[in-house]
């Protein structure tokens, strides 16, 4: 005979406990909602990721928990447990409805760490509805902003924990089913706006939390979305770009004026000198740029919205194949986005973790995908980010490219069309093919391959092996061409960043036509944040 489980007991009050509960709930919850949250994604774009990066949003928040469970005995204190549910969040916002979701944690959690009954709940959403709205530059009603207001006036007049979470679920599902009368790109669909609906599950999830029972379903005006080819997307920038910021308030303000200029859908999120900006733009290096000039960007994530679209439509459906790539410079990162490539930045000194590539593989979209690491460092990385995907029920297939003129000459022959494996086949010949070489500056003296450097010099390394050891970059860079070409080859490759010499390429592609007639050169910018010259010779 079974045995009676003991009734659940609402709380009166969140605990360290709870909090964590909650942050698991929210998960669960979102991993199974998550599809069709994507399928309803319409606005601001209709890339059918919404409900993705709302999961990984959640994700990076509970894994952030997590954490300090791990690293507290018995159990850390409820104030410690909320920041770091915000803080978790804040650091792995995805996509407009993540960053926003974040900023609406951050904002409870300033209430929540003073106390958790129903008084300071209903604080909290009150705070977390004017955070939003505050960090968004344009706010829209008919999104999650509405739900987030919609809720936390619901609740406003306080009371118990229960009530305060039950009101605020009602108040948010009543707001969510409206907005489809609010924006006419969701009228047209048939549908209710994404981040909203993602809102709704993370109260959900809260009000199972503190009454033990699963919540009403949110309500939809309509069971099944209307056809992507029905409600046409609205005409838009080009990019999605999303960093992390260390940078001052007073530069941050500079940012978001900058930013507002370049494009829309301009979020920033954060404060105490860490933030999260996204913006939607056709030029991504100037919007990466105005980051470097405001502080000191990182966890760079572009995102070309073509090849989104065309990777998921508005039922949330899967492209059956896309590369990933990981490139130095935005430059590059425009470059690859530009030929339907997703896009992980690397910065002078640092790596993409293995968290990054697999959200990269992730925010692909796709049933099959192509990893580019270019770099040999991160050949393990990428190996391991891979097999967590495959794991997901993705294919992927890692091509060690060990340079970004390996990648570009494997994404020049990609072909999605062909057969999966001939694709792969193919991009990795045309990787393997070239050579590639790196032109840099010595920070100290050291001993070489090449014999003994000094600080400043210029190495010209091939193949990973300091080759040339010179004091000026154009001989530098020729000696390199010509050790290069004595071995043959039919195109160069060069990838020139921003701070190299404004006559560098020009003179490095007059070198090759007067010694190498048969051989052509391509050059490609690859603005800041990249080595001073990369070589490719295929």
């Amino acid at each position: 005979m079974s045995r009676a489980l003991p009734p659940f007991e609402e709380l009166e009050e969140l605990d360290a406990e709870a909090v964590r509960s909650w942050c698991a709930r929210s998960l669960d919850a979102l991993g199974r909602e998550r599809e069709e949250i994507d399928a309803i994604n319409v606005y601001p774009v209709a890339d059918g990721d919404t409900g993705t990066n709302l999961y990984l949003t959640a994700e990076a928040a509970h894994q952030a928990v997590e954490a300090v469970f791990a690293a507290s005995a018995p159990t850390p204190d409820t104030a410690e447990t909320v920041r770091a549910m915000a803080h978790g969040a804040l650091l792995g916002a995805r996509g407009n409805s993540g960053t926003i979701l974040s900023q609406l944690l951050r904002g409870m959690a300033g209430v929540l760490a003073d106390g958790c009954d129903g008084d300071h709940l209903a604080r909290a959403l009150g705070e977390a509805a004017s955070a939003a709205r505050r960090a968004v530059a344009h706010p829209v009603e008919g999104t999650i902003l509405t739900v987030a207001s919609a809720a936390a006036g619901a609740c406003a007049a306080g009371g118990g924990l229960v009530d305060v979470a039950r009101n605020a679920h009602d108040g948010a599902r009543t707001a969510l089913a409206a907005t489809s009368g609010q924006l006419d790109v969701l009228e047209r669909a048939g549908v209710v706006d994404a981040g909203g609906r993602g809102l709704v599950t993370v109260l959900g999830a809260l009000l199972e939390t503190v009454t033990g029972q699963a919540p009403p379903p949110a309500v939809a005006p309509r069971a099944t979305p209307a056809p992507p080819e029905d409600c046409p997307a609205e005409d838009g920038p080009a990019y999605e770009v999303i960093y992390l910021l260390e940078a001052g308030d007073e530069a941050v303000e500079l940012l978001r004026s900058r930013l507002d200029a370049l494009g829309e859908s301009l979020v920033v999120v954060g404060g105490d000198g860490l933030w999260n900006v996204h913006v939607h733009v056709d030029d991504a290096g100037a919007a990466v740029e105005a980051g470097v000039e405001a502080g000191r960007p990182h966890r760079i994530r572009i995102t070309h919205f073509a090849a989104a679209s065309a990777a998921a439509s508005a039922r949330g459906e899967r492209a059956q194949r896309a590369v990933v790539a990981v490139v130095p410079g935005e430059g590059l990162a425009g470059l690859c986005a530009e030929a339907g490539a997703t896009t992980v930045r690397t910065l002078p000194g640092e790596q993409p973790a293995g968290d990054e590539l697999l959200d990269a593989i992730r925010r692909a979209h796709a049933r099959e995908v192509v990893l580019l690491p270019n770099d040999t460092d991160l050949r393990q990385t990428a190996a391991a980010a891979a097999e967590r995907a495959r794991a997901e029920g993705i294919r992927v297939a890692l091509i060690p490219t060990r340079a970004a003129v390996q990648g570009i000459a494997a994404l020049a022959v990609h072909e999605p069309d062909r057969r999966f494996d001939e694709d792969v086949v193919a991009m990795t010949a045309a990787a393997g093919a070239t050579r590639y070489a790196e032109l840099a500056v010595a920070e100290r003296q050291s001993f070489t391959s090449a014999g003994v450097c000094q600080a400043g010099d210029i190495l010209g390394l091939i193949e990973g092996d300091v080759a040339v050891i010179g004091t000026d970059l154009a001989d530098t860079a020729r000696t390199v061409l010509d050790r290069m070409l004595s071995a043959g080859g039919e195109l160069v490759t060069l990838v020139v960043a921003d701070d190299a010499p404004p006559g560098l390429a020009p003179d490095l592609e007059a070198h090759v036509r007067r010694g190498y007639l048969a051989v052509d050169t391509t050059t490609y910018h690859a603005g800041t944040g990249a080595p001073p010259l990369l070589i490719g010779v295929e």
